[in-house]
């Protein structure tokens, strides 16, 4: 989360500069202060002119103003946007998330949800968002007004490009231990319209479970569930030869198998990739470890059941695995690794 204190220097040029009245109140606000705020606090039109003039104060957005000489700060900006939009206005989306710790670096929009009774022109890098809700939490002084953390991932879910973004958003907030599955669940029921409401509900029982990325998640349902394979203990963790503490994606721990999950979604080179299948396919017949990527767990989902089924039979599972559709290759031998995509990859559950 963003170092949102107000800087020594910035607090002795705004006491050298502005009356008291109106510094305690910009103390607060990250040294921003809005012209009927000034006003209210006994600061005359002519005074204000006067500092704009001058350029001791320096306007952000229309009757929206900086009380300091020197660079804005982020927490300065993003006061600044809040004030211009005016009474129940809140960060929300990617700036709210930024300021929860869920992004970084921070987005150059300022996302600010207003109450659908008021309308706010969006002006610069500001955009506006409107909210059907009527209530207005309040927040303690010095705390910038944002969306709460379960509010900002729906905002983000509902808004997301495709199913896998919206399922980033939620099992990173609970990857991180921002939110519970309750106050999540309660927040979704508010909700009169959320795309993907029912897999997204799905995911939060995953991620409440320690699915923590749209990887897990489709390892779990496309891989694991879909074709029948034991289900996996998650996250599960261990002591590296350094000392630290480490954590296994997913540990079959009867059958002494062990998953690891490597999100990034580029496209491995080829090299790379043959080395990987080579050391599958040792795993296969003995090893403990077996790794995959984005690619392997979506684009090649039945080829990658049907190697961790091998395994696992090695290991003493007496189960088959089972055929997701039609065109599912999970009941073909492995052949110590994936030389062709699966015909149809099988969308998450």
């Amino acid at each position: 989360m963003p170092d949102l204190s107000v800087p020594r220097a910035i607090l002795d040029a705004m006491k050298n500069q502005i009356p008291p009245n109106v510094r305690d109140l910009a103390r607060f606000q990250g040294g921003v202060v809005t012209r009927r705020q000034a006003l209210n606090s006994g600061l005359s039109t002519g005074a204000i002119t006067s500092r704009l003039k001058y350029q001791k104060w320096r306007q952000i957005y229309w009757g929206v103003y900086v009380t300091f000489t020197g660079p804005v700060s982020r927490e300065a900006q993003l006061w600044a946007a809040v004030l211009y939009a005016g009474k129940g206005a809140r960060l929300s989306h990617q700036t709210a998330a930024e300021l929860h710790g869920l992004t970084v670096p921070p987005t150059p929009l300022i996302h600010v949800t207003v109450p659908a009774t008021r309308r706010v022109r969006p002006t610069g890098n500001m955009v506006i968002h409107i909210c059907a809700s009527t209530a207005e939490p309040t927040f303690p002084p010095g705390v910038i007004p944002r969306t709460l953390v379960e509010e900002t991932v729906l905002d983000l879910a509902h808004a997301a490009r495709g199913f896998d973004d919206a399922c980033a958003w939620v099992t990173a907030a609970f990857g991180q231990g921002l939110t519970t599955e309750r106050k999540f669940r309660a927040t979704m029921k508010s909700r009169k319209r959320l795309r993907w409401r029912a897999r997204l509900d799905d995911v939060v029982t995953a991620a409440a479970g320690g699915t923590h990325s749209p990887l897990e998640y489709r390892y779990d349902s496309d891989v694991e569930r879909a074709h029948g394979l034991p289900a996996a203990m998650r996250q599960v963790p261990f002591t590296k030869p350094d000392g630290r503490r480490g954590y296994r994606d997913r540990y079959y721990r009867e059958f002494g198998l062990v998953i690891e999950l490597d999100g990034k979604q580029a496209h491995p080179d080829e090299r790379r990739r043959q080395d990987r299948r080579r050391d599958n396919a040792a795993t296969a017949l003995g090893g403990s470890t077996l790794r995959y990527d984005w690619d392997d767990v979506t684009h090649e989902t039945c080829a990658t059941a049907a190697q961790v089924a091998e395994a696992l039979r090695a290991r003493g599972w007496t189960g088959r695995p089972k055929p997701c559709s039609r065109s599912c290759r999970a009941l073909e031998p492995a052949e110590g690794g994936k030389s062709q995509p699966d015909a149809a990859p099988r969308k998450a559950a």
